[in-house]
């Protein structure tokens, strides 16, 4: 019997057509006599039906995309507990009780980490920046292939992403210097 791997609204990439999708219906194919489903396909609004194997989580393919040092980069957000203030106390907060550490290894102790103070200073423009840091693997991998596309065809690039592939590779050089 099948069982739902993703639900409705949720994205997916989608690999026989190489995008990204939102789910808009799970649809459960049903033999007379079973009480469960054999199996679960997904409407994507793209003309058919995909099989589970056919979809991706979006995490799970953006993961894959990104490494550091030639290792998989799983860097991801997670909730630490405010040690000083309630919830109560911090209801201004966008997560009360809580702020963003990003975690940069399989373990939940390696990161990076916000002050108190300076999270409470500020706590929307912080959330973005841990969102932005979890997310810097992803980025860094998207500009390396920018880079080098942009060397492979030279010719084929307007003036402004020429200008924008200069600006990149000067972006690459500080990071690896």
């Amino acid at each position: 019997m099948a069982k739902a791997i993703f639900h409705k609204s949720q994205r997916v990439f989608v690999k026989p057509v190489g995008s990204w999708a939102h789910i808009e219906a799970v649809v459960p194919k049903w033999i007379r006599g079973c009480d469960e489903p054999i199996k679960v396909l997904y409407d994507c609004g793209m003309g058919r039906e995909f099989s589970p194997e056919e979809l991706e989580e979006e995490a799970s393919a953006l993961q894959q995309m990104a490494e550091v040092d030639g290792k998989p980069a799983d860097w991801r957000v997670i909730r630490g507990q405010n040690r000083w203030r309630t919830a109560e106390q911090c209801s201004h907060h966008p997560f009360p009780g809580t702020h963003p550490v990003i975690v940069t290894t399989d373990i939940e102790s390696g990161g990076w980490r916000v002050p108190g103070a300076e999270y409470d200073r500020d706590p929307h423009c912080i959330e973005k920046q841990a969102q932005l840091l979890s997310r810097a693997p992803i980025l860094l991998l998207l500009l390396k292939k920018f880079v080098s596309n942009a060397e492979k065809e030279p010719e084929n690039l307007s003036d402004s992403m020429a200008e924008l592939a200069q600006l990149s590779r000067r972006v690459l050089e500080q990071i690896d210097a």
